[in-house]
């Protein structure tokens, strides 16, 4: 309690109907107080003999000072509450919005200047009775009004919520929203949901009688496709006045800035009002981000040409693997494996005896060495192991195991075991259906070859051996890692016969297929393990949005740190280049690059750490928005509804 409101208290201390404060207890225990004090003061000053000598004055002075502490230090076990009362008095708030988009532009034509002096005029106006504030509205809400007109969003829903945050619980008056009723993005603002308790007026700009146009409304298509496949792309045309008359819609791709037509049809327009769909099966033949352009041939008399061309990119991933399977010799088991991989589209499948290959193994995402006797092939087993490329052994059933193999295995002799599997409990790498988990001890035996096998000292076991009837820790089939690289060893051969197993027993090769393809699945995929590394929260940004780009480098330990400085280099598809430095953030980097014009970009990052020269590259794109000159005829419905509601 600061003094001023100790001296207010004090001052209604002796007057509790005072209306600045009150107490929650009754007030008639104020009494109660006073008399306390009362009695405490004459006990204390008029009891004792030896306070004769005072003089009368000084008495009654110490006395009174005495009644009137312990009455304030008694009524505050009341709980009393101090009120005080202030008012102020507000103009009513008058929000003017306007739409600064493209569109209206065109609407206003050469009477911009004019429409400007008006605005002005209504906001001089309302000042004097209230409290104006004016915005102008489209890719951002921002304050006063805009009249250069250029952005290429109008967001009405958005407008009203954000009119609604700022001035909800303010004496808002009433909301002018001046726009021609087109919005591209958000949702519609009558059914936004956002209920302004004020009234809304609507000044209604533009022309919504028809001209005579093309227009491609729409361009539906996949953001992402996989390379090697097909795509579909649906082109919407609308044409409003131009019956009888016969367009072209071409679909190409942009290449250096250049059209290259891919597909063409012709359309007869039947009607004044005429809407068209065509399909478009465009080949993902080349990775990487692609920008395409739908395009349809203008007529003579459209109210606008910037309309006929829509520009979009599609994101072709290259997630195929190459997978080498190579064998000491023909055998049922490739088939059996080829078949099955071959089905999964991201999977390129090459088959090649040990004989005959002389390619790299770095040219390959994955090796399957089936049957090869490490003593005659010791160089490709070497070239595998200094490549890095995960692979997959298999044994023959009266071969040997490679150096250094997964499972510990000494052979004794030449012949070879029929072996049956079951299912290990311990194992955790990857998921296994119920279904397979079932077949797997009534799959044929394996042949295997004849040694001594111990358990696996390193990796998981996912098979085991079963010897006759007796289940033991003898692995089949395990996986693990060695020097960073992923490998699996099956000690025997004969899948094909679990292939043919599968299908006598449901009809198909499903539990098979899911065998191999989970194993090669898990064995293929390589980790990122590299210390310089760039992540992009998507490919492909909008022309308004802002680029971040994030970097991560590690050190041998791999753990963050940012020590040294790390920069980047984008170049656009005409050669012009970009140069940033990264800021650090807590242990990380992030750039904000801004907003970058439409294009494809390549970038090289950079950095340097601990003497080693790091880099990464690759790849982005800017399109373009819908612009709001696709639509050319104004929308006062949406207006006049807007008005109605509020």
């Amino acid at each position: 309690m600061d003094f001023s409101v100790l001296i207010l208290y004090l001052a209604s201390a002796f007057n509790p109907s005072m209306e600045n404060i009150t107490f929650q207890y009754p007030t008639s225990l104020f009494l109660l107080c006073l008399a306390l004090a009362l009695v405490y003061a004459l006990i204390v000053y008029f009891r004792d003999k030896k306070q004769g000598d005072w003089k009368g004055w000084t008495k009654w002075a110490l006395g009174s000072l005495r009644f009137l502490g312990v009455t304030l230090l008694a009524s505050l076990l009341l709980s009393p509450l101090l009120k005080r009362f202030t008012s102020e008095t507000k103009q009513p708030i008058v929000v003017i919005a306007q739409d600064g988009s493209q569109s209206v532009s065109v609407a206003l034509k050469d009477q911009k200047e004019t429409y400007t002096e008006m605005v002005q005029a209504l906001e001089t106006e309302f000042a004097e009775d209230f409290e104006v504030k004016t915005y102008t509205f489209g890719s951002s809400l921002r304050p006063g009004v805009d009249t250069s007109f250029q952005d290429k969003v109008t967001n009405i829903s958005g407008l009203l919520k954000e009119v609604y945050d700022r001035f909800s619980n303010q004496n808002l008056g009433a909301v002018i929203l001046a726009s021609d009723g087109i919005f591209n993005e958000g949702a519609n603002p009558i059914y936004s949901g956002t209920k302004l308790e004020a009234p809304i007026y609507t000044i209604a700009l533009g022309d919504t009688t028809p001209q005579k146009d093309l227009i491609l409304k729409r361009v539906l298509h996949n953001n992402i496709a996989y390379l090697g496949d097909e795509f579909s792309v649906l082109v919407d045309l609308q044409a409003r006045n131009f019956s009888g008359s016969r367009v072209n819609i071409e679909l190409g791709k942009m290449v250096d800035g250049k059209f290259s037509q891919l597909e063409r049809n012709e359309i007869r327009i039947n009607k004044d009002d005429f809407f068209n769909t065509q399909e478009f099966i465009l080949p993902a033949n080349v990775a990487g981000v692609q920008r395409y352009r739908a395009r349809v041939t203008g007529l003579s008399g459209e109210a606008s040409f910037a309309n006929n061309s829509k520009d979009f990119f599609v994101d072709v991933l290259d997630t195929r693997q190459q997978i080498l399977i190579l064998a000491g010799a023909p055998h049922p088991d490739i088939s059996a494996i080829k078949s099955e991989l071959e089905k999964n589209k991201n999977y390129e499948i090459e088959f090649e005896l040990a004989s005959n290959f002389t390619s790299n193994f770095k040219d390959y995402s994955f090796v399957i060495m089936h049957g090869i006797n490490p003593d005659v092939y010791a160089g490709l087993f070497s070239s595998l192991n200094a490549s890095g490329i995960p692979n997959l052994e298999i044994w023959g059933a009266e071969g040997k195991p490679s150096p250094n193999s997964l499972i510990p295995f000494n052979k004794k002799g030449g012949d070879a075991n029929e072996i049956t599997v079951f299912l290990s409990d311990n194992f955790t790498y990857y998921s296994i259906s119920d279904e397979l988990k079932n077949l797997f001890s009534k799959f044929p035996p394996l042949q295997s070859p004849f040694g001594e096998y111990k358990p696996a000292v390193s990796g998981q076991t996912l098979l085991n051996q079963k010897i006759g009837a007796v289940e033991t820790d003898y692995p089949m089939l395990v996986l693990g890692e060695q020097n960073g690289t992923k490998k699996g060893v099956l000690a025997g051969e004969g899948l094909w016969r679990w292939r043919l197993f599968d299908y006598i027993q449901n009809q198909n090769h499903d539990l098979f297929r899911e065998f191999t393809t989970k194993l090669v699945q898990y064995l293929s995929t390589k980790e990122d393990k590299r210390k310089f590394r760039i992540s992009l929260p998507k490919n492909i940004f909008k022309e308004n949005e802002t680029v971040i780009i994030d970097a991560e480098l590690y050190n041998n330990a791999y753990e963050l740190v940012n020590i040294p400085e790390a920069s980047i280099l984008l170049r656009d598809g005409t050669g012009k280049e970009y140069n940033f430095t990264f800021s650090k953030t807590n242990k990380a980097y992030r750039l904000n690059a801004g907003v970058l014009p439409v294009g494809n970009y390549r970038f090289t990052a950079r950095t340097n750490y601990s003497g080693e020269s790091l880099s990464f590259n690759g790849q982005f794109s800017v399109q373009p928005i819908q612009l709001k000159l696709f639509n050319t005829t104004a929308d006062h419905k949406i207006l006049s509804m807007l008005s109605n509601d509020h």
